[in-house]
C-alpha cells in the first residue's frame, strides 16, 4: 500500500493520493509549457509510487501533449486506432453515440504482447459525456504485496505468455467486427511475448504482478486448465475493491498511467454520448524478473 511518508520529498509538484492501492493527482503543474528538470523528474517518481497520475484542467494541443510524452521516452505509434489528424504518434480513441461497445472493455494493461512492453500511456480528455465513461484501475504492487508468502515463492519462478490474439475485439469475431470502425488495424494481430509473472519495477524497484486478463495467453510449461486456474485466481484476487480506483473523467484531464503497474478498463456506460480521448504510448525497457 502507498504510505503518507511516499508523499515526502517532492518539492517541484503536489501530489495527493486517490486511494490507498493507486492513483495520485498532481497539481500546480501546466501542461501548455516545457517543463523544468524537476518537474519532469518528480512526475516520473511519482508515475513508479503511485502507478497511475492525473492532471486536471489541462487547456493543451496535441503538440503540448506530445512534448509532455516525449520527455519520458520514445513515441510508439499504435497500429491498431485511427490517428488524430497531423500527429500519427496520437490514436484517437473515440466512441460516436450510436456505437455500442467500448474499446478496452475488459481487464488489461496495454501492448503486454510486445518484446519490450510499453512504459505507459499519457491519455488527454477531448470530449467527455455527461454521465458514464469512467476508467478503473487496479495497482499490481499493492495486489502482490497482499498475496500469501507461499504464492509469491511459486509465482516468482513462472514465465507467461502474453498475445494480442487473446483480447476479446480479436478472439471473437462478432465483437471485433463491431470496433472495425475505430480499431482499423485488428486485422494485423498476431505479436506474442513471454515475460516473467512478477516483475522488478524499472522505477520504483517494487515488485510487480504481471499478467492481466486481456493479453495473457497462459502459464509457460503449465498445462491449460493449470494455468487458467492459477490466472483466474490472480485475476479475482487483483480487481478486489482495495487495490482499485475508478477514475470519473472531466474536460481537460490528463492521464498518465505506468503499463508495468497498473491495469486499466474501460465502462461500457455512456450509449448516447460522444466519449473522445486521445492517447499517446511511450515506449519502454526489457522487463526485468523481480527475483533477479
Amino acid at each position: 500500500m502507498i504510505k503518507d511518508q511516499d508523499l515526502a520529498g517532492f518539492q517541484h509538484i503536489s501530489v495527493a493520493r486517490l486511494s490507498p492501492s493507486v492513483g495520485a493527482e498532481i497539481t500546480d503543474v501546466d501542461l501548455a509549457r516545457p517543463l523544468s528538470d524537476g518537474e519532469l523528474q518528480e512526475i516520473r517518481t511519482a508515475l513508479g509510487l503511485f502507478g497511475v497520475i492525473f492532471l486536471r484542467g489541462q487547456e493543451i494541443s496535441p503538440a503540448d501533449q506530445l512534448r509532455f510524452a516525449k520527455a519520458f521516452g520514445e513515441i510508439n505509434i499504435n497500429r491498431f486506432f485511427q490517428p488524430v489528424e497531423g500527429f500519427p504518434e496520437i490514436a484517437n480513441v473515440q466512441r460516436q453515440p450510436d456505437e455500442r461497445g467500448a474499446t478496452g472493455w475488459y481487464w488489461h494493461t496495454d501492448h503486454s504482447y510486445d518484446q519490450v512492453p510499453a512504459m505507459g500511456s499519457v491519455f488527454a480528455a477531448r470530449e467527455i459525456p455527461p454521465v458514464g465513461g469512467d476508467t478503473l484501475f487496479a495497482g499490481m504492487a499493492a495486489a502482490y504485496e497482499a498475496l500469501s508468502g507461499g504464492l509469491k515463492a511459486v509465482l516468482e519462478g513462472l514465465e507467461a505468455w502474453h498475445a494480442d490474439t487473446v483480447c476479446p475485439e480479436v478472439a471473437n469475431p462478432n465483437v471485433g467486427a463491431a470496433f472495425a470502425d475505430r480499431l482499423p488495424g485488428l486485422d494485423t494481430a498476431g505479436v506474442r511475448a513471454k515475460h516473467p509473472v512478477v516483475i522488478r519495477h524499472p522505477i520504483s524497484a517494487r515488485k510487480v504482478l504481471y499478467v492481466n486478463s486481456g493479453f495473457t495467453e497462459g502459464i509457460d510449461g503449465w498445462a491449460p486448465a493449470e494455468s487458467k486456474a492459477l490466472l483466474d485466481f490472480l485475476y479475482a484476487h487483483a480487481t478486489q475493491p482495495q487495490f482499485t480506483y475508478r477514475h470519473r473523467w472531466q474536460q481537460g484531464d490528463v492521464a498518465f498511467w505506468d503499463n508495468r503497474a497498473t491495469w486499466h478498463c474501460a465502462l461500457d456506460d455512456c450509449f448516447g454520448y460522444r466519449r473522445v480521448l486521445h492517447r499517446i504510448t511511450i515506449e519502454g525497457e526489457p522487463l526485468k524478473a523481480a527475483c533477479t
